[in-house]
C-alpha cells in the first residue's frame, strides 16, 4: 500500500492506532513528512540550526537506539528501518547488561493487528509474531513443536521405526522363498527328519 493512501486515513483511525503512531511513527510517513531543509552551504548567510527541535519527526529519525539491540532469533525485518527499538520485542542494554521486556505484551501485540487490520494500516506496524502470515513461517522453519520436524531436519524416530524398514524387507524375501520352503517340507516327509535349529540342539 502506498504512503499518499496511509496518509488519509490516519484520519479515520481509532484513538488507540493514532497514540500508538504518536509514539512510534512509521518509517515511512517519517520520510514522507520530514520538512526539506537548505543546505547551509547553498546560502552562506544562513546560519546553521544548532539542534532539531524534539517534536519534529526528523528528530525521531536521527535516535540510533545503538546501546539497545534485539533478541538474536528475531528475523532481520523486525528491526529493519526503525529508528527505535522495537516495541513489539524484548531488548538488550548493552551498557547496564540488561534485558527488557516488549513494551507491549502478546495480548496487547494481537489487539493492535487486529485493529490495524480493520482499518487497512497493517503495514504501518512495527514487526511482531502476530502479523499474519508470522505463524505459518516460523511452521516452516521450526516443525510442529516436535525435535526433527523443521526444514531440513529429521525425526529420529522410535527403535521400532528406525528398524521397520530393514523388517519388512526380511518379510519380503521370507514370502518370495515361501514356495520353495513349502517344496522342501513336503519332500522331507513333511517334518520328519526335519532340523527346528541350525545348530541341531533343542532349546529347553
Amino acid at each position: 500500500m502506498s504512503v499518499q493512501r496511509h496518509l488519509p486515513l490516519a484520519t479515520s483511525l481509532p484513538a488507540r492506532l493514532i497514540r500508538f503512531f504518536e509514539k512510534y511513527p512509521p518509517p515511512a510517513l517519517l520520510k514522507v513528512s520530514a520538512p526539506a531543509h537548505p543546505s547551509p552551504a547553498a546560502d552562506p548567510s544562513t546560519p546553521a540550526p544548532d539542534a532539531t527541535p524534539s517534536d519534529s519527526p526528523v528528530a525521531h529519525s536521527e535516535i540510533v537506539p545503538s546501546t539497545f539491540s534485539a533478541p538474536r532469533n528475531a528475523p532481520p525485518e523486525a528491526q529493519a528501518g526503525l529508528p527505535y527499538p522495537n516495541p513489539f520485542l524484548p531488548r538488550k542494554n548493552h551498557t547496564t547488561g540488561r534485558w527488557y521486556g516488549p513494551t507491549y505484551g502478546l495480548r496487547k501485540q494481537a489487539s493492535l493487528v487486529k485493529l490495524a487490520k480493520q482499518h487497512d494500516v497493517l503495514d504501518l506496524l512495527p514487526w511482531t509474531i502476530k502479523k499474519p502470515g508470522e505463524k505459518e513461517k516460523r511452521r516452516i522453519q521450526n516443525g510442529l513443536q516436535v525435535k526433527g520436524t523443521g526444514e531440513g531436519q529429521k525425526v529420529k524416530g522410535k527403535l521400532w521405526e528406525r528398524t521397520l524398514k530393514g523388517r519388512l524387507e526380511m518379510r519380503r524375501k521370507a514370502m518370495l522363498e515361501m514356495p520353495a520352503l513349502i517344496q522342501e517340507w513336503k519332500q522331507k516327509g513333511h517334518g520328519r527328519g526335519w532340523k527346528k535349529y541350525p545348530s541341531g540342539k533343542a532349546k529347553k
